[in-house]
């Protein structure tokens, strides 16, 4: 079976799928994808169902394969070469045998992911292949370290998706949670009204906002009895400065929440880059419906979207629009 060769890994280099569930209520989050959308793409790329990929944090790494190999490459866009060549990201390309890809830093957002023709063949663990660093479930990837990948059914490479915007931060729609009513109306109104900026603080836990001025803390019932909490859950302890929860979040907390992030902003929580800025709206059940309807038909459509990355200029119905040859002249010298 073919295999993916690390030479070298940036320190958040881990492997994830869309997450475990059915365990909080053992302690055990969700983890998985911190952009699940990111690899849902990857798997449209090759024509093949979501499962497990690389996700790298920040900086990706020194990649090989035993044997030839199908690669797509998406989530926040990394510098990425193929034996020098440079890569178009989000796409999908084919990797030789011995070739050497090389990922380095995100130009914007967080979480950049590798996807593998046929997937990654690793052991689960409760159900997932995916690596929870805070549960210690499994550990990031390290220099040496060698992963076997899954028989590759698919032949399809050289295609490209218009990824949805979400690496510069932007608005995110926020559900009332338990304690959001021990906000006064006032509160909660200037937390909508406000311009947050992401900290440097913040991992696949959850990430920390500064706010413009004063923070969010309440006077009275600032501790509460710990109860279940969920990614997207927007914490505020004693400081006022709001937390986001992210995959690998603990499962109960004592610290009050404003609201809760829909699932489907999360993806522009995950690879929102430190400086950026958020601002939040408070939306109804069914507007947050609606919006996972939209979420969910948008997956659907992932693959029927990636169109090739070289067009035949046959199915190009505005051709005559391009600028195919610049500086023509009729060839006759000017006296």
């Amino acid at each position: 079976m073919n295999r993916l060769i690390i030479q070298q890994a940036g320190p958040g280099v881990t492997v994830q799928d869309m997450g475990r569930t059915g365990y909080i209520a053992l302690g055990l989050s969700r983890g998985g994808a911190a952009d699940r959308l990111a690899l849902a793409e990857g798997a449209a790329l090759l024509r093949q169902p979501v499962g497990a990929a690389i996700e790298m944090a920040g900086f990706g790494g020194r990649f090989s394969v035993a044997e030839p190999c199908r690669i797509a490459l998406t989530g926040a866009p990394m510098r990425a070469s193929l034996d020098g060549v440079p890569l178009v990201w989000n796409a999908s390309h084919m990797m030789p045998a011995g070739s050497v890809l090389d990922i380095g830093g995100a130009s914007k957002g967080v979480y950049g992911y590798l996807t593998l023709g046929g997937g990654l063949a690793t052991d689960p663990v409760l159900g997932g292949q995916g690596v929870h660093l805070t549960a210690g479930l499994g550990r990031a990837l390290a220099a040496g370290d060698e992963l076997t990948l899954s028989d590759d059914k698919g032949d399809e490479s050289g295609l490209t998706l218009t990824p949805q915007s979400r690496c510069d931060g932007g608005t995110l729609r926020v559900l009332p949670s338990l304690q959001t009513d021990l906000y006064p109306l006032e509160e909660r109104a200037r937390f909508e009204a406000s311009t947050l900026t992401r900290d440097t603080r913040g991992n696949r836990m959850g990430i920390r906002l500064m706010p413009e001025g004063e923070g969010f803390g309440l006077k009275v019932g600032q501790k509460i009895l710990s109860e279940i909490i969920t990614p997207g859950d927007i914490q505020i302890p004693g400081d006022g400065a709001p937390y986001i929860l992210m995959a690998e979040c603990q499962t109960t907390g004592g610290y009050p929440r404003l609201g809760t992030v829909i699932p489907a902003d999360m993806p522009k929580v995950a690879q929102c880059p430190p400086g950026a800025k958020l601002r939040f709206r408070f939306v109804d059940r069914q507007e947050a419906l609606g919006a996972e309807t939209g979420y969910r038909k948008h997956l659907a459509g992932l693959s029927r979207a990636a169109q090739p990355l070289v067009r035949d200029p046959a199915d190009i119905a505005n051709l005559l629009s391009y600028t195919l040859i610049s500086g023509v002249t009729a060839g006759e010298e000017l006296s």
